[in-house]
């Protein structure tokens, strides 16, 4: 029989440099993620693109396969209206009827309804994409998540939008005034889940979109508009009977939640993160030699 080898030796036991060195590759993975979630990496196009069209099918997948419901969705309408008439703020009528007298101007908030939702949303991914890639994981995370919890409100508590409550007295303004383009009404309405409306995803994508222009704009005038297309959005939702204003404080509620867990997973909020990574940073920094150097060797050439 041969020696007993050093692991024998020591009853089964790795040796200690073993063990240390074990200990050491551990440190600095953890040190490395510890580095990626602080300083995320560069964002990859075709990972990007693949996530949010594979995001998108699911959204769509999920929102449009719960079962409408309608009479719990026409139940818990009357619930929310009670509720704000309780409160001496249920105003939604009274706006929705305001502004259905203008043709012009409800026919615009039909369009703006139908379009901006998505246009502005993906021009602020693009953005941040391109001039803000160290920061742009940590905000793509906050909408997913806002996006997620949205879906679990959907499928445990169906809601009629104002338009479509019973007796209710709204205005359906996309069926008034024959604007293309909604899912709300039309032939559209067979393919997309009319009662998905708590919370408002309309709220909870345009504040995302409107806080991170406000954060990391430069020109004052850009993020003015980005704190002002909330509320403009705000003002739409309630004109076009699509939804109480109650569902905007459900969408505010889930996007401070995917606010928090980024803040959670990246240590540090998505808007204080390095605009760009800090690996990329350190990489284009100017080689630098101590100023007695510099002194030495102009000392040197003058001899």
């Amino acid at each position: 029989m041969g020696e007993p080898t050093e692991i024998q030796q020591n009853g089964g036991r790795m040796p200690d440099g073993a063990t240390r060195a074990a200990q050491t590759r551990t440190a600095a993975l953890r040190s490395r993620v510890r580095e990626q979630r602080r300083s995320p990496a560069r964002p990859r196009i075709w990972f990007e693109l693949a996530l949010i069209g594979l995001s998108y099918w699911i959204y769509s997948l999920v929102r449009n396969a719960v079962p409408e419901q309608e009479s719990i969705a026409q139940k818990h309408a009357g619930w929310i209206w009670d509720f704000e008439r309780a409160l001496g703020v249920a105003v939604e009528r009274s706006v929705n009827h305001a502004v259905d007298g203008v043709g012009w101007l409800i026919t615009g908030m039909n369009y703006y309804y139908a379009t901006l939702h998505f246009v502005v949303t993906i021009g602020v991914l693009v953005w941040l994409y391109r001039r803000q890639p160290g920061r742009y994981g940590a905000a793509r995370t906050v909408l997913f998540i806002t996006t997620g919890i949205a879906l679990v409100g959907f499928y445990f508590f169906p809601l009629a939008p104002p338009r479509l409550m019973t007796d209710g007295g709204f205005i359906d303004t996309v069926k008034t005034h024959g604007t293309w383009g909604s899912m709300a009404s039309g032939p559209a309405t067979h393919v997309s889940n009319q009662y998905a409306a708590m919370p408002s995803m309309h709220i909870g994508w345009s504040l995302w979109c409107g806080l991170t222009i406000f954060f990391l704009a430069r020109a004052t005038w850009v993020r003015v508009l980005g704190l002002l297309y909330p509320v403009a959005t705000l003002v739409v939702i309630v004109a076009t009977a699509n939804h109480f204003w109650m569902d905007a404080v459900g969408g505010i509620v889930c996007l401070a939640v995917g606010f928090a867990a980024a803040r959670l997973i990246y240590h540090a909020w998505p808007y204080r993160l390095p605009r760009v990574p800090a690996r990329e940073t350190s990489e284009e920094k100017p080689v630098t030699v101590p100023e007695q150097w510099s002194e030495s060797s102009v000392t040197a050439g003058r001899r």
